[in-house]
């Protein structure tokens, strides 16, 4: 198992730290999942003017780059609107690491014509490391956290493999 952590894994971490540790075991189950395929749908008409999805070391994958050093991050919802804003950060943090300092970011909503400005505080730089040093944890654990459930189990793509 590589030892990277992702923008993914950030988002998962919020999302369902179970969830997290099947991701980073390659036990992926989103391939069939509805709401995913909403999701890449929305992403394939949503800013077809940017520069899209660009991939930073295999690790971060940014939607798209505006003028002014501005990324941003298009969401369906904000039903796991911390996730988000944490993954943005997380794009944040990582990029400052390498030296790209004075950016911005935003969370695109484009089904509800809304958008958040997001940005990087020396507070977030603290919960971030603590976090990444959280997953590599999780990522060297044989069994996965215990099953919470959570009002987003529903609609994961790896409830049958919890809740059945």
């Amino acid at each position: 198992m590589e030892n990277r952590i992702t923008g993914v894994m950030i988002y998962y971490y919020f999302v369902c730290k179970r969830k997290l540790w099947y991701f980073c075991h390659e036990i992926n189950m989103e391939s069939e999942n509805e709401d995913v395929m909403l999701g890449k749908l929305l992403d394939e008409g949503s800013y077809r003017r940017e520069d899209k999805h660009i991939n930073i070391d295999n690790v971060i994958n940014i939607d798209f780059i505006k003028e002014h050093k501005e990324l941003h991050e298009v969401k369906k919802s904000k039903a796991v609107e911390e996730a988000g804003i944490w993954q943005v950060k997380y794009y944040l943090y990582y990029l400052k690491k390498r030296g790209v300092e004075n950016l911005k970011a935003r969370i695109d909503y484009p089904l509800l014509k809304k958008n958040m400005l997001i940005e990087l505080s020396d507070e977030d730089v603290k919960s971030i490391e603590k976090i990444v040093l959280d997953i590599e944890l999780l990522k060297t654990s044989e069994l996965p956290p215990a099953f919470e459930k959570n009002g987003l189990c529903k609609k994961c793509a790896y409830y049958d493999l919890c809740c059945i």
